[in-house]
């Protein structure tokens, strides 16, 4: 706990990169919720060696956007923290290896078709499947390392992302529909995204020339992203906070295509009321209990 004159007040520590050390977009909001919750919070490098995680009631992991190139340091290092930290080590494990979706897939939950590839010739075969198909890094954030495949039988990989990999068919909806994000904080789904990409590229990231805006939280996207939670608590057995669950249109049904617990970006900037369960899910975990 922090000392602010002789009241003792709950400490939250927000896991970020360096290059987003002052906090995620639109993260006002996020500091503005946590203080009216009576809770002193600071963004923080997650690599630096100079923050001391144990003095914190609560770390969440924010916008440790470049955990992807150093994933077991990352790891190690929420491993280390402990139980502090909101969703944690294992669950982190489990979600930054895309091949989640093909467990998330066995365990009945509409997902966009995913196949786990270890060698070249793998994603060839799936590719070829496919027909024209979606590669990605099993291991990847923010686009990087995504290739379209209109030829499997000819594909090599890029350099830098040799694998392993997930082979998936490109969802033509993506191109007209986008992709939807609902938020999902304390178990409850409280918020909607609609994500649209470029008519030159398949990613809806804005630095991609993505697009993203607040629509109105739809009954069957909701229900989806609560069914994909409850699953991924099944399989693990973890409480999980928070997450984002992204999900597509694929054979006329809305499928998953992703669901992000290790550092999902909030869209503070497009939903600056997604501050407030945040928020409130936070002072839950950061007050000691009474009884």
């Amino acid at each position: 706990m922090e000392q602010r004159g002789e009241a003792q007040v709950p400490l939250v520590l927000l896991a970020t990169s360096r290059e987003w050390a002052e906090g995620e977009p639109g993260h006002g909001a996020l500091d503005a919720a946590l203080a009216a919750h009576g809770l002193a919070s600071r963004w923080v490098v997650w690599d630096d060696l100079g923050v001391d995680w144990g003095t914190a009631e609560v770390v969440a992991v924010r916008s440790a956007w470049d955990y992807d190139a150093r994933l077991g340091e990352f790891l190690g290092w929420a491993s280390g923290v402990g139980p502090t930290l909101l969703n944690g080590a294992a669950v982190f494990r489990w979600n930054t290896d895309k091949r989640y979706l093909v467990e998330l897939q066995e365990a009945g939950l509409p997902v966009v078709p995913t196949v786990a590839a270890d060698t070249i010739f793998e994603v060839r075969a799936a590719a070829d499947k496919y027909g024209l198909a979606v590669v990605k890094p099993r291991v990847g954030s923010g686009g990087r390392g995504l290739e379209v495949v209109s030829d499997g039988r000819v594909w090599l990989p890029q350099e830098g992302h040799e694998g392993p990999w997930v082979v998936q068919p490109l969802v033509e909806s993506i191109h007209t529909e986008g992709e939807l994000s609902v938020f999902v904080i304390a178990g409850r789904p409280v918020s909607q995204v609609q994500k649209l990409p470029s008519v030159n590229d398949i990613r809806v990231h804005e630095h991609y020339g993505g697009t993203s805006r607040s629509v109105e939280l739809g009954e069957q996207a909701a229900s989806l992203a609560a069914e994909a939670i409850a699953t991924v608590v099944d399989l693990l057995g973890e409480e999980i906070v928070y997450g984002r669950v992204d999900m597509m249109r694929y054979d006329g049904r809305l499928v998953v295509s992703e669901v992000e617990l290790t550092e999902p970006g909030l869209y503070l900037d497009v939903l600056p009321l997604n501050a407030l369960p945040f928020a409130e899910a936070v002072a839950a975990r950061a007050y000691p209990k009474t009884w």
